[in-house]
């Protein structure tokens, strides 16, 4: 790792990140416009003005790291490539849910060092008094803050089946018979359904056991609760060789198939193994 950011350059980063959750808020509790991309994906006016808010403030920051957003258009894998350190937002992660307005969005901000998540905020700004922001720096420990109050997280350990059930946290949006499958090979679990990048940080906080994702994602999506899951204990694990999921290791942004856990067992594993085969 090439260094940590310091407290200053974090402080920065959470102020600037709830700045734009404010902006995205303002748009959110008014009409707003809804447009199609190429990929039929929705994109709403918050989407972008979160996107510019967060490229200010990352260029006024580190002018010298480059940035990769979801709607900065296509940057080519022979650029990307040759970037050992780099800056990758998703502006608005649950587009969807914003336009359902159930408020499971999230603002995603994530450095990345040499493949790896080293640092990520993700903030909800619907969530609480004034947004819920959780953050996380691999080696340096994660946080949550929520109504003006800040507190550590760490991942759980998984419990005894026989005596609490594992929670198993599953999307709002995209259902798929794999987890189906998956959550009916695993011992005594109870199931959270979660919008957005929130899912994760389910995990990271103890609040849920497991998050497998066995439908598409890109690496925007993911990134920044990726840092704040490892910087809590915990592991985002590729669901097919279960080694920590990598960022830009080829010219697609897209995810292989993951599961997000505060502790590996074999009994989920086995689990996995043969819903994703």
């Amino acid at each position: 790792m090439s260094g940590y950011l310091s407290s200053e350059q974090c402080n920065r980063l959470l102020e600037g990140v709830r700045a734009a959750g404010r902006e995205v808020l303002a748009i959110y509790e008014r009409d707003f416009r809804v447009e199609a991309k190429q990929d039929d994906s929705p994109l709403t006016e918050a989407d972008m003005a979160s996107h510019h808010a967060l490229v200010a403030l990352l260029e006024a920051l580190t002018p010298e790291v480059p940035i990769l957003s979801e709607e900065s258009g296509e940057i080519p894998f022979t650029t990307r490539q040759a970037w050992s350190r780099y800056w990758l937002i998703d502006p608005l992660d649950g587009t969807k849910e914003f336009i359902k307005k159930n408020g499971e969005f999230t603002l995603n901000l994530a450095l990345i060092e040499d493949g790896e998540p080293v640092f990520g905020i993700v903030h909800a700004p619907v969530l609480g008094v004034d947004g819920t922001t959780w953050w996380g720096q691999v080696g340096k420990g994660a946080w949550k803050q929520a109504d003006d109050a800040t507190a550590s997280i760490r991942v759980r350990a998984l419990p005894d089946p026989a005596v609490e059930p594992w929670k198993v946290v599953g999307s709002r949006s995209h259902g798929a018979a794999e987890f189906e499958a998956f959550c009916a090979d695993l011992p005594a679990n109870e199931r959270v359904s979660m919008g957005s990048s929130l899912k994760l940080c389910l995990v990271a906080e103890g609040a849920a056991d497991l998050y497998p994702r066995l439908a598409p994602t890109c690496e925007w999506d993911t990134a920044a609760a990726q840092a704040v899951v490892v910087a809590a204990g915990g592991a985002v694990l590729n669901a097919y060789s279960l080694t920590p999921l990598r960022c830009n290791q080829q010219e697609s942004v897209l995810n292989p198939y993951f599961i997000v856990c505060g502790e590996r067992d074999a009994r989920w594993e086995q689990a996995l193994v043969e819903a994703i085969a």
